[in-house]
């Protein structure tokens, strides 16, 4: 063993997961690698059972069962064929105003975010249904592939969301909570967004052209129905899961079971359950769970010998003596959260970051439900933000090559969603209660 201050430990293990992921190697076996090595020249052997019982409570963890069953209810969602049906009714109604059609795919994102809760599965989905329609009917290449960007990002914010899923266990705090303070945020996110597609299109007017009258003359009795009938399968999807959760019928597991259920009978009602989906489905839930439990699993090792070292009363003595008093304190947190946000996968943020300023939040005389959809929201920009910004990869792969969409137009068109994700955060600072009204009026 080695003996070294708290301080010094405290830096080592930070910067080696920042070199270790510089790198490129993965995630888990960086801050793994890292707590192991760390940990040995520390404690010495006894660094192994720390590491042991950290990752035995970490996958013996009955919330995070939850975590599979999302996934595949998210992933059955989207072969199911809802998205491209809304896309159809919404279009007949919002295809005459300008920048109506990436409203459409913002209103689309929302309404699939509160059924899918994987960023993959948006994004990718808006991609291929919303992308060409915009493109091909001569909307800025920019404005169209950055609405994907942010309506698809939704899916990690508005429940049920697998951050969510993630991040209750990690802080000690209700998953049906965290579920219920979210819903108000993304809805404020969501709006926001709309509001600023169709300001700009207002005022650039070559950006987002109509769509042709003859395209969209249908009688208002069969617009309504085919929207009516579109918008059915997602609010019954929604209910199964978020309404047991806030009625208190269920907790988020079972909740998560229900909504598996329900989104493989609406695949099986639309005629796309087939085996082959069915087995694809499994497969990527299997690899989608394996990453976030073996990320989880070498984050609370690694948290274990950060903890064990003395490194969260580091971090807790330095951000309560930043100048400016509690908010200057708290603004360090987002920014800190911001930059990591730009390098570091979101899993790795929250199985490191949240167990060390968790206890932060009320020592700063904050409510920790208030706190962590802070930091939550704050995460939405580090899907939007390079060098590391799943929603730009994405959607770059998933843009069919005739449309000729770059990363740099993507990029572009993603900065505004970012300046407008810091204007819901300001909201959420002056008026709290959009995070915490919803989750006092839940029955327990």
């Amino acid at each position: 063993m080695i003996d070294i201050s708290p301080e010094a430990i405290t830096l080592v293990l930070l910067f080696g997961v920042l070199l270790g992921v510089m790198t490129g190697y993965h995630l888990a076996l960086v801050i793994g690698g890292v707590a192991l090595i760390v940990g040995y020249l520390a404690f010495g052997p006894t660094v192994i059972h720390i590491l042991y019982y950290r990752v035995y409570d970490n996958i013996t963890n009955y919330t995070l069962l939850a975590v599979p069953l999302f996934i595949f209810m998210g992933i059955m969602l989207e072969r199911s064929g809802i998205a491209e049906r809304l896309y159809d009714a919404l279009y007949l109604w919002l295809g005459g105003m300008r920048g109506g059609l990436a409203i459409t795919t913002l209103i689309i994102g929302t309404v699939m975010a509160a059924c899918v809760g994987i960023i993959g599965a948006s994004v990718t989905m808006l991609a291929v249904v919303g992308l060409p329609a915009m493109v091909k009917r001569g909307y800025n290449k920019s404005l169209a592939s950055g609405t994907v960007c942010a309506g698809g990002t939704l899916g990690i914010l508005i429940p049920p969301s697998i951050m969510l899923v993630v991040y209750g266990p990690m802080a000690l705090i209700s998953v049906g909570k965290l579920f219920m303070a979210a819903f108000v945020p993304g809805f404020v996110l969501s709006a926001l967004y709309c509001l600023y597609v169709f300001v700009r299109c207002q005022i650039q007017k070559d950006l987002a052209p109509t769509v042709p009258l003859a395209e969209r003359q249908v009688p208002f009795r069969q617009k309504t129905w085919k929207l009516a009938t579109s918008l059915l399968p997602a609010a019954l999807l929604i209910m199964s899961v978020l309404g047991v959760i806030f009625f208190g019928i269920a907790p988020p597991t079972e909740a998560a079971a229900i909504g598996a259920l329900v989104a493989t009978l609406l695949a099986l009602a639309y005629r796309k359950l087939t085996w082959q989906v069915f087995k694809q489905t499994a497969h990527e839930t299997f690899k989608l769970t394996s990453a976030v439990l073996l990320i989880a699993a070498a984050s609370f090792a690694f948290t274990g010998v950060f903890l064990n070292s003395g490194g969260g009363n580091v971090v807790k003595e330095f951000i309560l003596a930043t100048p400016g008093g509690r908010w200057g304190a708290f603004a360090i947190i987002m920014f800190v959260c911001f930059i990591l946000g730009m390098f570091i996968d979101w899993m790795g943020i929250i199985f490191i970051i949240v167990p060390i300023v968790t206890p932060v939040a009320p020592a700063l005389g904050f409510d920790s439900l208030w706190f962590a959809m802070m930091i939550v929201v704050n995460l939405q920009m580090s899907f939007m933000t390079p060098p590391f910004a799943y929603a730009i990869f994405f959607t770059r792969a998933a843009a069919p090559p005739e449309l000729g969409i770059t990363t740099d137009d993507i990029i572009r068109g993603v900065l505004p969603y970012v300046a407008l994700i810091v204007i819901a955060l300001v909201l959420c600072i002056v008026f709290p209660e959009l995070i915490l009204w919803l989750p006092s009026k839940m029955i327990a």
